[in-house]
């Protein structure tokens, strides 16, 4: 049997494909740090699981309506009005199966074959997979280390078309936890407001893992018209260390809404029902527990970025947010080891892991040749035995 020229044009996960790998070599004996994985190494809090745990004992186990419960609707609306000054319908507010759910049903409702979607780049590997699965074409604009990793207006509006459809925006950023301003956000809107059938989707599944006071905004906050353009993708994931659970949540303007729980309606039904009490109970419920998480995630991204700096021929960018490093190692491009020719980020993350039994993924898969990303959403212990591997790992590296 054939398959389909549409599967043909995407490729496997790359972080998924790492962390996979590294706990293929780790079932077998191998000590492998890893710094693959997009995930907390928190535990869910407890308060969370036990909503799921009396959500079983009261047989909540059956279908829900396919776009989600209106419980856990209403706590996504009350989180906006909290948190972002932004009101939003329940009539407004899809729950999915993930923020990753979440982006594809929006790519799959918004682009007809020979829509544009703009990209910026670095950018999550998944991005422009989704687009060309649903017909469209990723314009990828390179950002640089020297401006933060930020889309500039001038940029923006040199990419953009009247074939533009949606302009991604992802703040704070995987993989660079680069994060906007409000006064950069507002730019921005300016440009796209110029056309209009221009659409925002704003990820901002990393909102409340921000570092040294940074304030996080939504372009959606930056005046009435871009709101009415902005679809925002949002989950409980990253914040509430609940990757297994697959919640997401869209809210947006109401007729794009409305297709995507026709189109859930047909794919995936409704999330896990036990996992949307959770969620509720993790947006309704107490917030410390995200408060320390992040406490934890700052001292490590201290660390590790004062690493990096300090080995030879790496520069760091700071992150506003997120849990990731995007280390530059151009330096390394063209050195060698034994037999081993570093001519990608592909070539020196496979080094690495070979060699130094760390895993890493490439910055190419983000769109950005010469660059790793490594999580550092994992203990400082490991996070201090990984960067000595890897400093000593590069030392080897010849020419």
């Amino acid at each position: 049997m054939g398959l389909s020229e549409r599967i043909g044009r995407i490729k496997p996960s790359p972080t998924l494909a790492v962390s996979a790998k590294a706990k293929a070599m780790k079932a077998q004996g191998i000590d492998v740090v890893s710094f693959g994985a997009g995930e907390p190494d928190f535990d869910t809090p407890r308060h969370i699981k036990e909503a799921a745990i009396q959500a079983i004992r009261d047989g909540f186990t059956k279908y829900t309506p396919a776009s989600g419960i209106d419980e856990l609707k209403v706590a996504v609306c009350e989180k906006f009005a909290r948190d972002n000054g932004l009101t939003f319908d329940k009539s407004q507010v899809v729950i999915s199966c993930g923020g990753k759910h979440a982006f594809y049903n929006l790519a799959q409702v918004l682009l007809d074959p020979g829509d544009e979607a703009i990209i910026p780049a670095p950018y999550w590997v998944s991005y422009p997979d989704m687009v060309r699965l649903a017909g469209g074409t990723p314009v990828i604009v390179e950002t640089h280390e020297e401006n933060g990793f930020k889309l500039t207006p001038d940029q923006l509006d040199a990419a953009l078309t009247d074939k533009t459809k949606i302009v991604v925006i992802n703040s704070p950023s995987n993989p660079t936890g680069a994060a906007y301003t409000k006064e950069e956000l507002k730019a921005l809107s300016e440009v796209i407001l110029t056309y209009p059938n221009a659409h925002v989707i704003s990820d901002e599944i990393y909102e409340k893992i921000v570092y040294d006071g940074y304030t996080f905004t939504s372009i959606a906050n930056c005046g009435e018209d871009i709101l009415g353009r902005t679809v925002i993708i949002h989950g409980v994931s990253k914040t509430y260390a609940m990757t297994g659970w697959r919640i997401g949540f869209t809210a947006g303007d109401t007729g794009i809404i409305k297709a995507v729980s026709m189109l859930q309606s047909q794919s995936t039904s409704n999330p896990t029902s036990i996992a949307q009490k959770a969620a509720v109970a993790a947006l309704k419920g107490p917030q410390e527990p995200v408060d320390e998480m992040v406490r934890a995630f700052h001292e490590r991204r201290d660390y590790a970025i004062s690493r990096l700096n300090g080995m030879e021929g790496v520069t760091c960018f700071t992150p506003h947010g997120a849990f990731y490093a995007f280390p530059n190692l151009n330096a390394y491009m063209g050195k060698t080891y034994k037999n081993t020719r570093i001519d990608s980020g592909f070539d020196l993350a496979a080094y690495l892991l070979d060699e130094a039994r760390v895993a890493v993924v490439p910055g190419d898969a983000f769109g950005k040749k010469g660059y790793l990303r490594l999580s550092f959403a994992t203990s400082m212990e490991e996070i201090k035995k990984g960067l000595d591997r890897i400093e000593e790992g590069l030392g080897k590296l010849k020419g």
